[in-house]
């Protein structure tokens, strides 16, 4: 079976941009800038970006090129039996697209209440008592399934089916080159907007503003590092997989740091975007910016309608904001589901169309937990554990494995020999010793929190199941599947 390629190359980094501007640049990194000094963050964060983002997206993108595979082919074709480790991404990528559609779903319904406010003027209350239906639930007593949730999520499903059934070059690339663009135009339109209204411009400042006594705290570069790697989609098996599809003459060095650099552009021009709308805001209502500011999903569906009330004509940049959240989060979707339909197809030598349809088919039941009076809660635990425990243990893996298992310096000279421009020894460098410690260090302190005092105050028995023993059990079930398989041959696809 002749592996798909992608049209083009503007395709290519659409796609891979699509699949790493998500709705964390929107309503993680503005947050995350605010609180660890303003201004004064964006030198770990550049530099993180340097040193850990751009190297890992090189790497990925010359695993995907080189070995023509989704990742568990990928590195089977390493050799060394390390197969599951390509498994376990997959199983990152599967459990992420399982809760993230829904909160896909929750902007879906957004989008339609913004037409008219219909949450109201309580937007907090609206959220989470009218809408979620949270009542006396936990992530292991969801309640009921709640149909007004679950049918934009359904929505959400089918638009992503749709992408994926068609293929990387009709449906997934065709995709990318309608939404990235929208998307892009969107937020700047809305930012054209904002930043005139009164109040606006303290909210930058605040944003801005830098406080260089924080460079000098090690949470701050923590911090930094621990953003590039969530919000690059790097060591959950996307860019092996869309990189799998690039034609054999393929410029990775360039297309790694114009995804990154693009990812990253656009994190700071949500954070105008956030911090505008949050200035006006605390203006209007004539509170200090400090108690309007909020992150995560506080922020998209409590703060951003409150500030949506205010706004001067906002039955037109409502909508606009919720449909960027809309296009935000379906191209990240798209991706992650792209990276376990791939995966599939290597595997069992499926056609696209058959595992597509099982891929998506089992996501939408099992996505369903989530369309529960509980499936925040749910979410809320296996959302921490995967990212802060599954994810960056992955991405630690995958350095060590390339980083000295491996000849790091047989994927430069890869790299170089097909790229426009050269990397140098500092791509060494970076893989081998820069990314693992800091990775290494954000790890064990999350461990230690975790393991010290658990998180969001949920029983001990949910943490056990649905946290460490969900973890547990992707590994389990990872390297069964590399014992059971055969040696992967060395041939092309």
């Amino acid at each position: 079976m002749k592996r798909e390629q992608w049209g083009s190359r503007a395709g290519f980094i659409l796609a891979a941009v699509g699949s790493a501007i998500g709705l964390g640049n929107i309503w993680r990194f503005p947050y995350m800038a605010y609180e660890n000094g303003g201004g004064a963050f964006f030198i770990p964060y550049l530099f993180a970006m340097l040193t850990a983002g751009i190297p890992f997206m090189i790497m990925e993108f010359s695993l995907g090129h080189k070995l023509r595979g989704a990742a568990p082919r990928a590195f089977s074709k390493m050799g060394g039996k390390l197969e599951w480790l390509g498994w376990f991404q997959v199983f990152i990528a599967a459990i992420i697209a399982v809760y993230y559609v829904a909160v896909i779903g929750w902007a879906i319904s957004y989008l339609s209440f913004s037409f008219n406010q219909s949450w109201g003027s309580d937007t907090n209350a609206f959220f989470f008592g009218e809408y979620l239906m949270l009542g006396d639930n936990s992530p292991s007593k969801l309640g009921s399934l709640q149909i007004h949730i679950a049918i934009p999520m359904a929505i959400a499903w089918a638009i992503t089916f749709a992408a994926i059934f068609t293929g990387v070059k009709g449906g997934i690339e065709r995709a990318s080159k309608i939404m990235m663009p929208l998307l892009f135009l969107m937020v700047l339109g809305l930012i054209t907007r904002i930043v005139f209204l009164p109040g606006a411009l303290d909210g930058l400042n605040y944003l801005f503003q830098p406080d260089f006594s924080k460079i000098l705290d090690a949470k701050v570069w923590s911090a930094a590092y621990g953003q590039i790697f969530f919000t690059l989609s790097v060591g959950f098996a996307i860019m092996i997989a869309y990189s799998s599809y690039l034609p054999e003459k393929s410029d990775i060095n360039n297309n790694a740091f114009m995804t990154v650099l693009i990812n990253c552009g656009f994190s700071i021009t949500a954070g105008v975007l956030i911090f505008g709308v949050l200035g006006y805001m605390a203006q209007e209502q004539a509170k200090p910016l400090t108690e309007v500011v909020s992150a995560g999903v506080g922020l998209a569906f409590v703060t951003i309608p409150a500030a949506i009330n205010l706004l001067p004509a906002p039955y037109i940049l409502g909508p606009l904001f919720f449909l960027a959240l809309v296009v935000a989060g379906l191209s990240s979707h798209i991706s992650i589901i792209e990276a376990v339909t791939s995966a599939i197809i290597d595997k069992l030598n499926w056609s696209r169309k058959k595992a597509a349809s099982i891929v998506c088919g089992t996501g939408f039941v099992v996505s369903m937990a989530f369309a529960t009076n509980g499936g925040l809660l749910l979410l809320d635990l296996v959302d921490y554990f995967i990212n802060n425990v599954a994810l960056l243990t992955s991405c630690l893996i995958e350095l060590a494995v390339i980083g000295w298992l491996f000849k790091v310096a047989d994927v430069r000279s890869y790299v170089n020999n097909i790229s426009e421009f050269s990397i140098g020894k500092w791509f060494e460098v970076c893989i081998r010793f820069l990314s693992p410690a800091m990775l290494a260090v954000i790890l064990a302190t999350n461990l230690v929190n975790t393991f010290n005092d658990g998180y969001g105050g949920y029983a001990m028995s949910d943490l056990l199941v649905l946290g460490w023993g969900l973890v547990a059990a992707m590994f389990v079930v990872a390297v069964i599947i590399n014992l059971a398989s055969k040696p992967q041959s060395h041939q092309e696809a």
